[in-house]
This record gives structure tokens, sequence and C-alpha cells, in this order.
């Protein structure tokens, strides 16, 4: 109950909307999510997976939010609005944290084990994000809407765009031109001239040397 209620406290501090806490917990489907997983965890820790699995598909039908029974997640996890969200085995959530609708927690198909992100406290993913592979995204980070998120993001960053870059930390502008060397990109043409040059100097040696020993 202690969690429960600081969950309704949190999504009060978080949604303008919110008028009261029964409303919150009647009627907001994340909170039902978080409740259905929560329970659903417990039976995938005891081994009972199916009965787990059967609790977050119900949870899927009934809320839009799709969260695997294996998933960690802390507290105060506030979900706005919250349809289509989906949140794989191996992910983990920090506390404090805030999903908006159509977010992806998942993996890239190439990993085993650990294969879906794990999010620090007090994370925003905002509405469309996709966050894929066994990386972490650190505290206090930020990742805007719709960014594809596939590398390691620090504490206190903002990621933005497709693939995600980082385009503050801590609120500073970071230059993206430190991130990506724009200045020293080998030029395709330049190095298919050179590799001719060459060539062409290993042809003048070779017919030289010919000519001389004909000349011997």
């Amino acid at each position: 109950m202690t969690r429960l209620g600081e969950t309704l406290r949190a999504y009060q501090a978080r949604d303008p909307a919110a008028r009261s806490r029964l409303e919150i917990f009647l009627l907001y489907p994340g909170v039902h999510a978080v409740i259905y997983h929560r329970i659903a965890h417990w039976f995938y820790c005891h081994g009972l997976k199916f009965i787990a699995r059967c609790i977050s598909q119900w949870s899927r039908c009934w809320t839009g939010i799709e969260i695997h029974p294996g998933a960690q997640i802390g507290r105060r996890l506030v979900i706005d609005h919250g349809m289509g969200i989906v949140i794989g085995e191996t992910a983990e959530i920090g506390d404090d944290c805030l999903l908006y609708h159509g977010v992806t927690l998942g993996g890239t198909g190439k990993d085993q084990g650990k294969r879906h992100p794990t999010l620090g406290n007090n994370v925003m993913v905002s509405s469309g994000a996709k966050v894929l592979g066994p990386f972490k995204v650190g505290d206090n980070a930020r990742i805007a809407a719709n960014a594809v998120v596939l590398s390691e993001i620090p504490s206190d960053a903002t990621a933005v765009g497709v693939p995600a870059r980082v385009v503050r930390i801590a609120g500073e502008k970071v230059d993206y031109a430190t991130q990506v060397d724009q200045i020293h990109v080998t030029d395709p043409v330049q190095k298919e001239l050179q590799a001719l040059s060459s060539r062409l100097e290993w042809l003048e040696r070779y017919l030289d040397e010919q000519a001389r020993s004909k000349n011997i």
C-alpha cells in the first residue's frame, strides 16, 4: 500500500490533469499496468511463468500497455496515457521515471541474455521513442519524442533524433562536431585516385625494369 500511495502522489505531481488520487487509481491505465506487473513479476520470480504471462497478457488487453513479467520496475513509475508502450523481459527501470505513450524499451535481436535497456533514476522517455539494446540510460536523462536510441546515454543528457545523439548535458549544449569528426572524413574519390596513382607508378617502374633488362 505504501508503494501504491507514493505512485498516486507521483501521478498527481507530474500530471496537471489529475484531479484526485481516487480518480488516478480508478481510471489511469498506467497505474493498473504497474499493479498487474507487480503481481505477474512475483509469479515470474517464483518460477510460475505461464501464470505470469497470463496476467501480463490480460493487462495488455485491459490497458494497452505491454510489460513482460520479467522486467524490473522501480518505485513511482509514471506512465502518461500509456497506449502502445512495450517493455521487454530484461528491461530495468529505476525510480521516479516517466514514460509517455508509444515508448518501446526493446531489443535489437542481436543479443543474448541481457537484451533490453536499463533506465536510471528520474529518466523521461517521450512519446514514440524507441530505446533498443542492452545499454544504460543514465540518471536524469531525457529522450525526445520519436528518438531511436541505440547506444548508451550519459546522466543528465538530452538525446534527440534517429539515431539519437546527445545534444545537451546538464543543460549545456553539446558540440555535435566534437562527437563526429566531419573534417577528417575519408574522401572515397580521393582514396580511389590515390590507389590508381600508386598502380600507375608501379606499372611505370615495371616497364622501366623490363626495358633495361632487354637492353642488357
